[in-house]
């Protein structure tokens, strides 16, 4: 299996990138990973790998990558040979099998669609991110890829995601919800209330509406919404996360009780920790588009990498992009 993978994409890369692919490639003996990025940097990197890994690790050259920064449909254009272009481009031409980027997201959706191009049937693609909660994993579709949805996008989500939770995690029957301002049949507007009528009648475990507060209490398997309302939900959780931890660091420098409490709650917390890491789940699938294509955090150093190739060769594996394809007429599409 050939994964092409954005080096240059990411506030570590390239080095946590390549970092990443060598741990991932010690891992599967099955795994080839193509580095696309600045290869005098790459090359710097990989030197030191083990035989066995570095001759499954390859590089393509170029000078040109899309910045976090940069507007992602006029870079994408623009910039022919930027790092994340080539990549996808390496899996339209079924040079590689899959690609993974911690880079812009605009542009990595952009590309899925200018590149790979759409599902039939589909009319936007989906982020859909696995929430890590106490029993369960969650899918939270979408988070970015699709900032302004109408009725028929929010149900193309949930019948991708309730694909993806059945064949790639292995959930035998999810249910599906979407997300809205309250639980009760009159909420929502007229977007919401519209995909709501069109996913009563699909062939999905639909459980109606669900709120923000049911998310961490794992009430659905699969949790739609736009775009927008989705990146806005994950980063406010992101901040819990740190302003919680930041709480607890202080509570333990300012008083002598805590910090001896501490220590008899380190396995717990490591416990939690592990849980909750989003480097452990790694990435993000684009669905929707005629390829793999896993997007993974900004912040990735080498272990969430590691994760987000071990995301596309699952999902690669487990022919994702084809069963979904297969799967629309399903749920009624």
């Amino acid at each position: 299996m050939i994964l092409a993978l954005d080096a240059m994409g990411g506030d570590y890369a390239p080095t946590e990138i390549c970092l990443g692919a060598i741990s991932a490639c010690s891992k599967y003996p099955d795994l080839e990973v193509v580095l696309v990025g600045d290869g005098s940097q790459i090359e710097r990197v990989i030197k030191d790998a083990e035989p066995f890994v570095s001759k499954r690790i390859h590089v393509v050259h170029t000078d040109e990558y899309i910045a976090m920064d940069e507007s992602p449909t006029v870079a994408f254009r623009k910039k022919k040979r930027a790092s994340i272009r080539l990549a996808m481009e390496m899996v339209k031409a079924g040079d590689a099998q899959g690609c993974i980027s911690a880079g812009n997201t605009g542009a990595i959706v952009a590309g899925g669609v200018l590149i790979l191009g759409r599902i039939p049937g589909i009319d936007r693609p989906g982020l859909g991110v696995p929430i890590p909660l106490p029993n369960k994993i969650t899918l939270l579709i979408d988070v970015g890829a699709t900032i302004r949805c109408k009725p028929i996008n929010l149900y193309q989500f949930a019948i991708m995601g309730e694909i993806y939770m059945r064949n790639t995690l292995g959930v035998k029957s999810p249910t599906v919800a979407l997300l809205s301002n309250g639980e009760e049949e009159i909420k929502g507007d007229e977007v919401v209330c519209e995909a709501r009528n069109m996913l009563a009648k699909a062939n999905v475990e639909f459980i109606g509406y669900v709120e923000g507060k049911d998310i961490p209490l794992g009430v659905a398997d699969v949790v739609v919404c736009d775009g927008f309302t989705g990146n806005v939900l994950l980063k406010f959780v992101e901040g819990v996360g740190e302003a919680l931890y930041r709480l607890l660091r202080e509570e333990m420098d300012q008083r002598i009780l805590p910090k001896v409490g501490f220590l008899f709650l380190i396995p717990m917390l490591k416990e939690l920790w592990n849980r909750f890491d989003y480097e452990k789940y790694g990435g993000t699938p684009l669905l929707g588009v005629e390829g793999v294509v896993i997007k993974a955090h900004g912040r990735s150093k080498a272990r969430a990498i590691d994760s987000a190739l071990k995301v596309a060769r699952d999902f690669v594996m487990n022919r994702g992009v084809e069963l979904i394809r297969n799967g629309l007429d399903r749920g009624g599409m």
